[in-house]
């Protein structure tokens, strides 16, 4: 029986396999293990999974010349770095070394195919969230009509924080937000539990809060790899209250963005959105209450024209009836005369009477109906803008703009105060 050394026989493997395998091979694989040496070499561990169950393993090599210029093509293009976990299709030489043994050497690695298993990943996220029905839970939820009770999950010492909170607390109107903060790692490989954890921590006291916002400022596509995970994207779509979404990236949409109630690009973004629903509503108040003030002067104007109406016609009727009964009143005089002497002075004495009782109910209608003009008059005049200053009341402007609350004046300001019997101008001291 021949014996050969162990070196003879890692000879024979290796010249075995120079003789019977292609130059290189394109292998689907996914990077296990992955370390460096000082002189810039990496050395990976290939593995084959099927349901985390690993079917094949190799060890791998990429030169540190070669490795140099493939991250960074790999990266500008990926939008990712090269790490264990990473599902690759590389172009490899298979070797045999007589000490180190079978390992194989990357050239080259197609970009392209991680581009797609990226996107297939996030399409089956985005498909298990429709199949388990909560992709549009936190899209259908109504936004408040004045959101200032805000939760907001960001890292304390980012610019994007910063920036939002600065928009917020300097708007032109003045308008007050109350804040919460929830301090996140927000980006990296801790960062999906830590937003989670924050976003549970708001839940936990969900009644004083009106929104939730999540922000951070601007990065590599690399550092949004939290909000492209199942388990975030899931607790964002089942959350109670609106969730509003500033991530800070103009190119990319990540799936937190896409189950979000709102997202928009950048923290001032977000802020800038508060601003404007709560300014619209002021504005809509403000037109009503122009609205009022119009209907009320109408009213007054209407009420007028119709109590001159019936001041007119009343008068009209009081004058026809007097002229009607003193007519009949003639008529039975002259019957009266030509009566009997006898009968005379009674006939003129009834007549007197009747006479008497004709303008006292006359008189006493006309009363009536004055009593009521003047009821009416004075139910109008209580609703006139004049008749609430009379009642100590009076209206502060600041240029052409009314004044409805203190906040909205500091130091320095001028305004006018209008009362009943004129306007003066004061300036705020405190």
């Amino acid at each position: 029986m021949e014996q050969l050394s162990l070196l003879d026989l890692n000879n024979r493997i290796k010249n075995c396999l120079k003789n019977n395998l292609e130059d290189s091979y394109w292998v689907v694989s996914e990077i296990g293990e992955m370390r460096f040496n000082q002189k810039g070499h990496c050395y990976l561990e290939l593995v084959e999974k099927k349901d985390d169950e690993i079917l094949a393993k190799n060890k791998a090599t990429i030169w540190s010349y070669t490795y140099r210029n493939l991250s960074g093509w790999f990266e500008s293009l990926t939008g990712q770095t090269l790490k264990p976990g990473l599902k690759i299709l590389s172009n490899v030489v298979v070797s045999h070394h007589e000490v180190y043994g079978l390992s194989l050497n990357i050239k080259d690695i197609d970009a392209s195919y991680t581009l797609g298993e990226r996107a297939k990943k996030r399409l089956e996220i985005l498909n298990r969230l429709k199949e388990d029905g909560i992709s549009d839970m936190n899209k259908e939820l109504p936004l408040p009509l004045v959101p200032q009770r805000i939760a907001i999950i960001a890292s304390s010492t980012s610019a994007g924080y910063l920036d939002f909170i600065t928009q917020l607390e300097n708007n032109p109107a003045g308008y007050a937000f109350r804040i919460s903060h929830f301090q996140a790692i927000m980006q990296g490989s801790e960062a999906e539990d830590s937003i989670i954890k924050a976003i549970l921590d708001v839940n936990a006291d969900i009644e004083r809060y009106d929104l939730l916002v999540i922000i951070r400022g601007g990065g590599a596509t690399l550092d949004l790899e939290c909000f492209d995970t199942y388990g975030l994207a899931s607790h964002i779509a089942q959350f109670p209250i609106p969730v509003i979404t500033g991530i800070g990236h103009e190119r990319d949409e990540t799936i937190a963005d896409i189950v979000a109630n709102t997202s928009l690009k950048t923290p001032t973004a977000v802020a800038e959105f508060l601003i404007s629903g709560i300014k619209d509503f002021d504005e809509s108040i403000d037109a009503l209450y122009a609205d009022i003030y119009e209907y009320v002067k109408d009213t007054l104007k209407e009420n007028r024209t119709h109590l001159e109406y019936l001041s007119k016609h009343i008068k009209y009727i009081s004058e026809n009836t007097l002229k009607s009964h003193s007519t009949k009143l003639s008529a039975m005089s002259t019957g009266i005369q030509s009566a009997a002497k006898g009968r005379k002075k009674v006939l003129e004495t009834m007549v007197q009477n009747y006479i008497q009782s004709l303008k006292l109910n006359a008189y006493r209608y006309l009363d009536l109906k004055k009593k009521d003009l003047k009821n009416i008059s004075d139910a109008m005049g209580l609703l006139d803008p004049k008749s609430v200053l009379k009642r100590g009341y009076s209206i502060v402007r600041k240029g052409n703009k009314i004044i409805k609350s203190a906040r909205n004046l500091k130091e320095g300001d001028l305004i006018e105060s209008e009362f009943t019997d004129g306007r003066k101008s004061s300036k705020i001291l405190n």
